[in-house]
């Protein structure tokens, strides 16, 4: 017999602890948002309503689930973002991991699954995937310590830029002109240890036209590319949340300065980004690139937790966000086998 094995980790006393099955019942698949941040999930929440589908809440940062009990039967999409540390939810990203690999395990339909949660947490991880699928990336030292950033910053070639391998929002981007500046950076605090204590040193790259590209991807299908105004600053998130309380994401008439849709975008490396997603079974995403003046496309960036910004959505005449939604039911009708989900709004919280 099968042993009874429970993993436990410390919750957060406002958090459902516990994950339970759903009813066994095909009637009652419902779609699963897993998440840790509240302030990003309205507009998917408004989409799935107006679908009229079942769905629930995942809020994942510190919980109890029973390895030998079968999760709920439905379609679950992982929203776990590498800057959830910077919310105090240090223990999202663990316990993100142990419930994909426990919903993996026993055959659940999983959008953006566990090797997908690996790119997200990992710049490392991504620029080795990408320059593996033959796509440009920088020059990229990945430095373990910060003890030896600055030793390696006088040695890089610059101008450069330091990165957090676990980041998020452009977590941690500075560019410096040589390795001193980094040394007096560190000495005044204006730098701050990356919650994985990895350093990137990336050659900087201008950008032509002072802007980086974003293309974005749902249900393996090009949704569409928007621009980034980079001279506001590096942490560019294009998400309405993020406008409301980042520095870099100014709200309001601002936001149409930084954010803007990239319109007839048809270059031929949205192709390769598609077939760089589909091999990494990445199914919504929104892939950075820099054009240079000499014309290459240098990639950087993979983000699996995707948001969309009301300005560029209302330029493309397309929502990110409905179109999340949709590709999800329909990923629920096919998993339900034409059997109609119980149509209701389900109550948030894991279990």
């Amino acid at each position: 017999m099968w042993p009874t094995c429970v993993l436990v980790v410390v919750a957060s006393p406002c958090l459902h602890s516990v994950a339970r099955p759903a009813a066994d019942s095909v009637a009652q698949m419902k779609i699963y948002v897993l998440h840790e941040n509240d302030e990003w999930l309205p507009p998917f929440a408004d989409a799935l309503d107006a679908e009229g589908v079942a769905w629930e809440p995942w809020f994942l940062d510190g919980g109890v689930i029973d390895l030998t009990t079968p999760p709920p039967e439905g379609v679950f999409y992982s929203r776990m973002s590498a800057s959830s540390h910077t919310r105090d939810h240090a223990r999202a990203k663990d316990h993100t991991r142990s419930v994909l690999s426990w919903l993996e395990a026993w055959g659940r339909r999983v959008v953006n699954g566990r090797r997908v949660l690996e790119l997200e947490m990992s710049k490392v991880d991504q620029l080795t995937a990408l320059a593996a699928a033959g796509l440009r990336v920088p020059r990229t030292l990945a430095v373990v310590g910060t003890d030896q950033l600055v030793e390696q910053a006088r040695r890089f070639p610059s101008p450069f830029v330091t990165k957090h391998n676990q980041g998020g929002k452009g977590l941690g981007v500075q560019r410096f002109d040589h390795g001193d500046a980094v040394a007096d950076a560190l000495a005044s605090g204006d730098v701050q240890e990356p919650a994985d204590h990895t350093w990137l040193l990336q050659e900087y790259v201008e950008p032509a036209g002072g802007f980086i590209t974003r293309v974005e991807i749902v249900g393996g299908e090009f949704l569409y590319a928007l621009a980034a105004d980079t001279s506001h600053g590096f942490e560019l998130c294009p998400a309405d949340a993020c406008q409301v309380h980042d520095a870099f994401c100014p709200s309001g008439e601002h936001a149409a300065r930084i954010f803007s849709l990239r319109e007839g975008f048809a270059d031929q490396i949205v192709g390769r980004y598609l077939r760089f997603c589909a091999s990494l079974g990445i199914e919504i995403a929104g892939v950075e690139f820099i054009e240079t003046a000499d014309g290459r496309r240098v990639t950087y960036d993979v983000n699996t937790n995707t948001n969309y910004n009301a300005v560029v959505d209302a330029q493309a005449g397309r929502s990110g966000a409905v179109e999340v939604a949709r590709f999800l039911v329909g990923l629920l009708h096919e998993h339900t086998q034409g059997v109609r989900p119980a149509w209701r709004h389900a109550p948030a919280g894991l279990g």
